[in-house]
């Protein structure tokens, strides 16, 4: 079992409601979406193929207790499934980050999707896999970025229909880096009662020169 990798490495969670925690990153090649605001376009092209147990080794380097798999897309690899099972197994915390656009029924329940819904802006909003919503599990997580009022609106109705069956704590609204002020989004959020969390990219605070590995 092998997967086409770009980089691995240990940094802070920047985003999700483990923002803040020590944290292992796989991040997988490949993406089938081209979003107008992406920052991570060099996962784009295909990386090295590593077999699991040489991405275990790894990440036993960094001594660290949660890993999340992101991409690019991690889910149009046919083994990431069983890189998750794997990392489960071996006692982490798993996190799983997708563009919302692949079946994520084949993902480990005890995995934690972070899932998107892309807004208007992104280009991609076409490429929502609603049915994947009746997929998510009490400790998923729904994301939707932020570029605008368009945006904001689409994401405050679909929060607003999420609240029924995910905690509106675990449903997060991050404004587009460099585009839209965080103060204006957290402005609105406040002004509508927004059931939803503000989130940041906090590693681009705190590292903000750095493109890759952060």
């Amino acid at each position: 079992m092998s997967l086409l990798v770009t980089e691995m490495f240990y940094s802070i969670q920047g985003e999700s409601t483990w923002a803040g925690l020590p944290c292992g990153f796989v991040r997988l090649s490949g993406c089938n979406l081209r979003c107008r605001y992406c920052d991570t376009p060099y996962a784009y092209e295909p990386g090295d193929l590593v077999q699991v147990p040489d991405i275990l080794k790894h990440l036993e380097r960094f001594d660290c207790t949660h890993v999340t798999v992101t991409g690019g897309e991690p889910l149009l690899q046919k083994d990431t499934p069983g890189l998750v099972s794997r990392l489960l197994q071996k006692g982490y915390h798993v996190s799983l980050e997708t563009n919302g656009s692949q079946d994520i029924g084949s993902v480990d329940p005890l995995c934690i999707k972070v899932m998107d819904l892309k807004c208007p802006s992104s280009g991609m909003q076409s490429h929502n896999r609603m049915e994947n919503l009746r997929l998510l599990g009490p400790l998923d997580q729904v994301k939707f970025v932020i570029a605008g009022q368009e945006d904001y609106q689409f994401a405050l109705m679909m929060a607003n229909r999420l609240t029924s069956h995910i905690q509106h704590e675990r449903i997060l609204f991050s404004p587009v880096h460099g585009h839209l002020p965080v103060q204006e989004l957290a402005q609105w959020m406040l002004r509508d009662h927004a059931r939803a969390r503000l989130q940041i990219q906090l590693h681009r605070y705190l590292w903000p020169d750095e493109i890759r590995g952060v």
